[in-house]
Formats: structure tokens, C-alpha cells, sequence
């Protein structure tokens, strides 16, 4: 699907990388500068979400391309349901940003699974922006290992290192439409902020 949704912002890297913090932070920056805006997450906190994030907790036990389908299942309530879907938030007008969308599927799920099938199982409109945050997995690693507690299923630096090399070739060849902003995740949080704010800037958003 090659449709682009309006003041879509997503936000993609590696585990580790750095997105939760700095959509929570562009967040902030919107709330003060009263911009319309709403936030988001993938997988969702709606209970096919709930049941991936259950997999990738090792709560539950499936096949690689069982996972990818949920993930797109999850992705599709995300962005068409009636009462909290995204495309009715990017109409309404307001400024969606997202932690992980497809890209995603496909830098992870790729690894495991045949890149044709994951591809084949997200056409999904496309973010007007996407903001990767180019983040070493070994830094990755590190900020993960002082997390504490259970690792989850994607947590291993080889893995990583194989997840980076699909972003890279998914952002090598983006339709026209589609803005990415690469940021390095080794800055200080608040270079990446500062980077962060000045290039949606140049972009109106």
C-alpha cells in the first residue's frame, strides 16, 4: 500500500537504541509547544499486542512466522480500527508518533523468516517520517544489560548486528514521500533530542 499518512512520525533502532526515551521527549517538546499530537507503540497494549508481547517475553512459545503474523494482525488493528486507529488520528489531523511500525517486522523478523513472506504481510501506509536512531549494538547491549532482569527474545548482539544490516537495506531504496532523519544513538540523549527537533523542524513538523 503506497498511501502516506499525514504527520506520521515513526521511530525505529535497535533494542537498546534509544526510542522509547526520545518519543517521550519529542513528546514533551510537543505538549509544551501545545501541538496537537498522539502517542503511540508497537506492539500495542490491545490484546493481540498483549500476546506478542507475551512471545517476545518467552511467556509463550510459537514458530518465527507465527509471530510475524501477529505482529501484522496487531499492526492492522493499530492503524484501521474504528475507535483508536491510527489512519482516524492522522485525519483528525493530529501528529501520530509511533514506537516501532513495519520497519520493524521486517529488520527483525527478516532474520528467521523469508524477507518475501514479511513483506508480503505488511502493506500498511507509509509514515511521512521515519527517525532512526543508528545506535551500536554494542552500546545497545549495554544499556540492555544494565536493564536488569530477563532478557527478551531478540536480545543477542549477533541478532542485532543481522537486524541493523536489514534496516539499512530497508531505508537504502524508500518510496518518494517518505522522510528519514538518521540520527547516531551514541550522542548524549540530549544531542539526539536537540538533532531530533531541528531536522522535524526543517520537515514543518
Amino acid at each position: 500500500m503506497d498511501k502516506i499518512l499525514s504527520s506520521f512520525i515513526v521511530f525505529e533502532g535497535l533494542d537498546g537504541a534509544g526510542t522509547t526515551t526520545q518519543i517521550r521527549n519529542l513528546a514533551r517538546y510537543y505538549e509544551f509547544n501545545r501541538r496537537e499530537y498522539y502517542l503511540t507503540a508497537e506492539p500495542t497494549d490491545n490484546p493481540i499486542g498483549q500476546l506478542v508481547r507475551k512471545v517476545l517475553q518467552k511467556k509463550i512459545v510459537t514458530t518465527p512466522e507465527a509471530l510475524a503474523l501477529l505482529y501484522a494482525a496487531d499492526r492492522h488493528d493499530h492503524i484501521f480500527s474504528e475507535s483508536h486507529g491510527l489512519l482516524r488520528m492522522s485525519e483528525e489531523g493530529r501528529i501520530v508518533i509511533s514506537d516501532r511500525y513495519f520497519y520493524s517486522s521486517i529488520a527483525y523478523q527478516s532474520v528467521e523468516c523469508d524477507p518475501s513472506f514479511i513483506l508480503s504481510i505488511n502493506r500498511f501506509p507509509l509514515p511521512q517520517v521515519i527517525v532512526f536512531i543508528d545506535t551500536p549494538v554494542d552500546v545497545c547491549m549495554e544499556r540492555i544489560e544494565k536493564r536488569g532482569g530477563e532478557k527478551e527474545l531478540f536480545d543477542r548482539a549477533s541478532f542485532l548486528s543481522k537486524v541493523r544490516d536489514n534496516y539499512l537495506e530497508a531505508f537504502s531504496s524508500l518510496p518518494e514521500g517518505v522522510s528519514l532523519i538518521t540520527i547516531d544513538g551514541a550522542l548524549s540523549e540530549e544531542e539526539v533530542e536537540s538533532r531530533i527537533r531541528r531536522e522535524l523542524s526543517a520537515l514543518s513538523l
